[in-house]
């Protein structure tokens, strides 16, 4: 008898799942896609630094070249403290080689500025003090998330006129959403080559004291969102 009410009641389940998938695909809706996209430019530029040894006559520890490094920060008005970063915990060893008895060390950075006027100004600064291996890691948006989410209201807005659109001819109206998909979104940042592009050379004292640095410009980022939206209609 147990086993008999179990079936009845699995019949019974079956039936209202049935029921309610039938009155979802059963309403009368339209379907739409809709795709968001803008260009902004970073505002925060990650710049890798190797600190290396260097091997002359009277050779310069890693230490003092770190405190050259931090000094030339400072006076050009950085804050190592919060923008200076090991790039590695293990970097003091990480390269090295053998000369006699001697250990050349290095130690890298990753240092974060906000604006390419500075990190032109970095460049050069540290090359005045015999730091040359500074390259660019990659560039950010602060305030990425909140223009994520901006992009998917945007997104939603344009699906609801292209249903509005769509519906208008037909003599019928929306009603309201019966399903949203989140498609996806996507971050084209491009950068490579950007900061390449400037070479920096020795320049008299004369010339350094006058030198400005060239404004820097980084391609845009590209962000995209996209939502697929189902409306019901009557």
């Amino acid at each position: 008898m147990n086993r008999i009410a179990l079936i009845i009641g699995l019949i019974l389940m079956c039936q209202i799942s049935n029921g309610q998938t039938k009155s979802f695909i059963d309403q009368p809706y339209l379907e739409t896609t809709a795709k968001v996209d803008t260009l902004i430019k970073p505002d925060i530029i990650y710049l890798g630094i190797l600190v290396r040894e260097k091997d002359e006559r009277n050779k310069i520890s890693v230490e003092e070249m770190e405190t050259r490094m931090i000094a030339k920060l400072k006076s050009i008005g950085i804050d190592p403290e919060k923008q200076l970063t090991l790039s590695d915990l293990a970097s003091n060893f990480k390269r090295y080689f053998l000369k006699q008895k001697d250990i050349m060390k290095d130690k890298a950075y990753e240092l974060k500025v906000y604006n390419t006027q500075t990190a032109g100004k970095v460049i050069v600064g540290l090359e005045e003090i015999g730091i040359s291996n500074v390259n660019l890691d990659r560039t950010e948006y602060a305030e990425m998330e909140e223009l994520k989410l901006d992009l998917k209201s945007k997104a939603v807005r344009k699906a609801k006129r292209q249903a509005d659109f769509l519906i208008k001819p037909l003599n019928q109206r929306i009603t309201h959403a019966i399903h949203i998909t989140d498609n996806y979104y996507k971050n084209y940042n491009s950068f490579e080559g950007e900061l390449d592009e400037v070479i920096v050379t020795r320049f008299s004292n004369k010339r350094m004291q006058t030198y400005e640095p060239p404004k820097i410009a980084f391609k845009p980022i590209r962000v995209e969102s996209e939502v697929s939206i189902k409306f019901a209609i009557e």
